[in-house]
C-alpha cells in the first residue's frame, strides 16, 4: 500500500502497470461490496410489499411436499394407493404462470384467486365508426387470449402478496389490501438497457434478467377507484360466451403488449364478483347443488382435476425430442393434482370427498366429477420458456385419448369439477369449504361420461 500511495504522490502511477492493477482491484474490493448493499438502483414499486405482505405459495423445490417432487416419482410409486392430493394450484391471471399451494380455500367460482383476470385483445373485420349502427358494432369487441395464439404468455410470472399480521403489527400498521405482480422478460435499448442488466444481476443474482412488473390491487376495485383510474365496465368475449367485466387496461404497459406480440389492442379485465358466469352443461342443477354454479374466467367449470398418473401413462405414449424430453403436468394447468391411483381411473368418478386424514370428516371437501376436460393445443406450450412444440402432446391426445363420444376427434386428459357444500334440507349452509395438500380422495359416486358442447 505504501508503494502505491508514492507512486500516486509521485504521479507515476500511470506508468506502472501493477500498481494500476491493484489499485482497481483495491478500488473494486470497496465498491463491489457497497453496491451489494446499497445498491445504486432505484427500487421497484413491489419492493416495499416485503415491508408489510407476505407472499403465498410453495417454492419450486424437490425437497418440498408437492408436483415437482412427484413427478420424479416412479410409476408404480406414482398409482400406488390411496389416491391423495398431490398438488394445488391457482392461476390468478388467465394463461399466465401459475402459482402451486400448501392449501386453499374453495368457493363457487372455484379455488380463491383463480382467474379472476384475463387479457384480452379488441377484434374487429373493419373499422367501426362512431355512428355505425349496432349490428356493426357488434362485430367489433373484445375477446379473451391464451397461450394458443400468444405462448408468450407462459413467461408472464405472478406472484400474490397478502398481508402478514406479524409484520403489520411491528410497524404498527394496518394493511387490507393484497397484490398481484406480473413480471415479464424485459430490456430496453441502449445504456438503460444495459443500467437494467446490471441491476437485474446485482439484485436479484447471476442468472437474473431484466424484467418489467404490473403491480395489481386483488380486491375488486371500489365505485371511487374505477373512477379515479378510469377503468370501465366492458364486454369481453370467453369462447361463445360474453360477460361483463372490468376493463383494468390503465394499468397495462405498451412494453407488455410488444413483449407478448399482440398487434391489436390489449385489454386486462377483472371478472366481476357479482356478474360471475352461471355454468349449466353437465354440471349439477341449482335444486341438487344447492346454489347455481358459477364460474369466473376459467374456460367452463370452476376447477380442474388432474391424474398424475394419467399424464405419466401419455408421456410414454409420446415420441421425445430435443424440445419435449418430459410431459410436465403443468402444461394442462389443473387446480388439483393427485397421486395414489391407476391411469384414468377418475374418469369413472361422479362424486368425490377430500378427507384431511382419511378419517375424520370435521374438514372435507366435496365436488362433482361434471365431465371430462376437452384439450386444445394449449398443452403444446412448454411453461418453462413460452415455446410451443409442433406436434406434442396434441397429436398423442387426438391418437389415444379420443375417448368422449361428446368430443369426436378431441383427446381429453382430467376432469371438471363443481364444488358442492354442506346443506341441511335444500339449504346451503355456507359456500366455503378448504383443499389441503395431503387430503384423501373418497368416492361417493361412480358413472360415464358424455361432454356437452356449448
Amino acid at each position: 500500500m505504501d508503494d502505491i500511495l508514492l507512486a500516486l504522490s509521485n504521479g507515476d502511477w500511470h506508468r506502472d502497470p501493477g500498481t494500476i492493477s491493484i489499485l482497481l482491484l483495491t478500488v473494486l474490493a470497496f465498491l463491489v461490496p457497497m453496491i451489494y448493499v446499497y445498491p445504486p438502483f432505484p427500487p421497484r414499486e413491489s419492493d416495499a410489499l416485503a415491508e408489510t405482505h407476505s407472499k403465498v405459495g410453495l417454492e419450486p423445490s424437490a425437497a418440498k411436499p408437492g408436483l415437482r417432487a412427484a413427478q420424479a416419482l416412479p410409476s408404480d410409486v406414482l398409482s400406488a394407493g390411496p389416491p391423495r392430493v398431490q398438488s394445488l394450484w391457482i392461476y390468478p391471471v388467465k394463461s399466465c404462470a401459475g402459482i402451486e399451494l400448501d392449501h386453499s380455500t374453495v368457493l363457487p367460482s372455484g379455488l380463491e384467486f383463480d382467474r379472476l383476470f384475463t387479457f384480452a385483445q379488441l377484434k374487429s373485420p373493419f373499422p367501426v365508426r362512431l355512428d355505425s349502427d349496432a349490428d356493426e358494432k357488434s362485430r367489433h369487441g373484445w375477446e379473451f387470449i391464451t397461450q394458443r395464439q400468444f405462448p408468450a404468455l407462459a413467461n408472464v410470472q405472478v406472484e400474490l402478496w397478502r398481508p402478514d399480521r406479524v409484520k403489520c403489527e411491528r410497524r404498527g400498521e394496518k394493511v387490507r389490501e393484497s397484490y398481484l405482480i406480473l413480471r415479464f422478460p424485459w430490456m430496453e435499448e441502449g445504456f438503460r438497457g444495459t443500467l437494467s442488466w446490471v441491476a437485474a444481476k446485482t439484485l436479484r443474482g447471476i442468472d437474473a434478467r431484466p424484467e418489467k412488473e404490473i403491480m395489481l390491487p386483488v380486491e375488486f376495485p371500489s365505485e371511487a377507484d374505477i373512477k379515479n383510474k378510469d377503468y370501465k365496465y366492458e364486454s369481453v368475449k370467453i369462447w361463445k360466451e360474453t360477460v361483463t367485466a372490468l376493463n383494468m387496461s390503465s394499468e397495462l404497459s405498451d412494453e407488455l403488449q410488444r413483449y407478448l406480440g399482440v398487434s391489436n389492442k390489449l385489454a386486462l379485465f377483472r371478472i366481476d364478483p357479482d356478474k360471475l358466469r352461471e355454468v349449466y352443461r353437465g354440471a349439477p342443477t341449482s335444486e341438487v347443488a344447492g346454489y347455481q354454479p358459477v364460474t369466473g374466467f376459467q374456460d367452463a367449470f370452476p376447477l380442474h382435476l388432474l391424474n398424475l398418473s394419467s399424464v405419466r401413462d401419455l408421456n410414454d405414449k409420446i415420441a421425445q425430442d430435443e424440445n419435449l424430453k418430459t410431459l410436465d403436468a403443468r402444461r394442462f394447468r389443473a387446480n388439483i393434482i393427485l397421486t395414489g391411483l391407476p391411469p384414468y381411473e377418475e374418469e369413472k368418478w361422479k362424486s368425490i370427498q377430500l378427507v384431511s386424514d382419511g378419517k375424520s370428516l370435521e374438514e372435507t371437501a366435496d365436488f362433482d366429477v361434471s365431465c371430462r376436460t376437452v384439450r386444445c393445443k394449449m398443452p403444446n406450450v412448454n411453461p418453462d420458456n413460452g415455446i410451443r412444440h409442433d406436434k406434442e402432446p396434441d397429436h398423442a391426445l387426438r391418437k389415444y385419448r379420443n375417448v368422449d363420444e361428446g368430443a369426436p376427434l378431441n383427446g381429453c386428459l382430467g376432469m371438471q369439477l363443481t364444488p358442492m357444500f354442506k346443506k341441511t334440507g335444500s339449504r346451503v349452509l355456507e359456500l366455503e369449504s378448504t383443499v389441503k395438500i395431503g387430503m384423501e380422495v373418497k368416492v361417493k359416486g361412480f358413472g360415464s361420461h358424455k361432454y356437452i358442447k356449448q
